[in-house]
């Protein structure tokens, strides 16, 4: 899917608006274990994902790993909250595989939002999009079981089990790997 595709999926943008905007981003590639941002970093860019997954995280003061949410290609990604506020990013974006991205500076987008209403109606759905899919996650960790969210992820992620530690799922539900082998085990009996 390319960027425009991705874009016009989600609230089609006018071929003006696509001018404008179009040589704002720049492809690039983000290595496998590399950071699209930081912690404590100030955000300035977002992106598409045009291949790879990378994965949100955070990490608690005794240093061990959450992850929020995984990006699988095509989705766009950045820190939403830095991004808005100007404050140092606390959930890091990584690259769990080799992945190609395509970059923009985020005040460039959003200087134009006068101009091109078609664009700030993207950007609005866009954010409506994940704000209603951190409010499911929230809910299903605590209403669901660990193998009610294990199903869920396979049917949101299918495939993505092939190319990340099982670690990064466990983190993802909620549970320890010891607990998502013995899901998996007793998935497979059924």
């Amino acid at each position: 899917m390319t960027l425009k595709s991705f874009f016009d999926a989600v609230s089609p943008l006018k071929e003006a608006t696509w001018k404008e905007i179009g040589p704002l981003f720049h492809r690039t590639s983000l290595p496998k274990q590399k950071h699209f941002i930081d912690a404590n970093e100030t955000a300035h860019k977002i992106a598409f994902l045009e291949s790879g997954i990378v994965r949100a995280y955070f990490t608690n003061q005794e240093g061990q790993e959450y992850n929020k949410q995984f990006f699988v290609a095509p989705s766009s990604i950045g820190a939403y909250t830095s991004l808005l506020t100007g404050s140092p990013n606390l959930i890091p974006q990584q690259a769990l595989t080799d992945c190609i991205i395509w970059t923009a500076e985020y005040a460039a987008i959003t200087r134009r939002y006068d101009d091109f209403p078609d664009l700030e109606r993207l950007a609005r759905k866009m954010a409506e999009h994940y704000f209603l899919e951190k409010e499911r996650k929230e809910l299903e960790i605590v209403l669901l079981n660990a193998t009610e969210r294990y199903q869920l992820f396979q049917a949101e992620f299918p495939k993505i089990e092939q190319y990340i530690p099982q670690y990064h799922v466990a983190s993802y539900l909620g549970i320890t790997p010891i607990q998502l082998s013995r899901i998996r085990r007793q998935s497979a009996k059924k």
